[in-house]
């Protein structure tokens, strides 16, 4: 996805920069408990036992701490199985999708007022990085502040800092966007402006009362 610049209209709105989360808002989640449990059915696992030793090892996964294949070894391949490790990785990657809706909407929101934007996402590192070329992020997010790439989660306060400073942005003039309620209230306990994501419609009317409107 490219984003096309409209040089007709400079914003006047208070907000220079938008924090985003990926999955939830522009893309579904990397690997949730639907997909979970698809895979179970598909590749015939016991669904509780890989569930438990997903909640066991994932955080640390998506702090970048270790590699989809260690996870995957924890988790499905700690015993022989008839099907591949790429197999199964393919079958994961394979779960993203976007929301069309969404991605134009910010993509338009970039391309007319010209604002920063910033992922701020719980995910690991394969998966992130595929999700960012899969989908074309590039095209209109500037910074990328992924669990996996600054090894802490939210809703630690820590990452929102950290995005802070890699955009030189100030919590007042920034607009955080999550599906996730209590990440967006620490967000807004820092300073943030913050946005609860329920869907495209609510999203877009709630843009444009911080002077974004298309």
């Amino acid at each position: 996805m490219e984003c096309k610049i409209d040089s007709r209209l400079d914003s006047g709105s208070a907000i220079t920069t938008l924090f985003l989360d990926v999955g939830g808002v522009l893309l579904t989640n990397g690997w949730d408990r639907s997909m979970r449990r698809l895979a179970a059915e598909i590749y015939n696992l016991d669904h509780d036992e890989m569930n438990e030793r997903h909640h066991l090892t994932f955080d640390t996964y998506e702090q970048g701490k270790l590699s989809l294949d260690t996870y995957l070894d924890r988790v499905v391949f700690y015993e022989k199985r008839s099907f591949t490790r790429e197999e199964f990785k393919e079958f994961m990657f394979a779960q993203s999708r976007p929301f069309p809706e969404m991605l134009d909407l910010i993509c338009a929101v970039k391309g007319r007022y010209k604002i920063r934007m910033a992922a701020v996402s719980n995910e690991g590192r394969e998966l992130t990085q595929h999700r960012i070329k899969k989908f074309g992020l590039r095209n209109f997010l500037d910074v990328f502040v992924a669990s996996c790439f600054v090894h802490i989660r939210k809703p630690d306060e820590d990452i929102f800092r950290i995005a802070l400073d890699l955009c030189d942005a100030s919590p007042s003039e920034v607009l955080y966007i999550d599906d996730r309620a209590m990440f967006v209230d620490v967000a807004m306990g820092l300073g943030f402006h913050g946005l609860h994501h329920k869907g495209y419609e609510s999203t877009q009317k709630a843009l444009a009362g911080y002077g974004l409107a298309l």
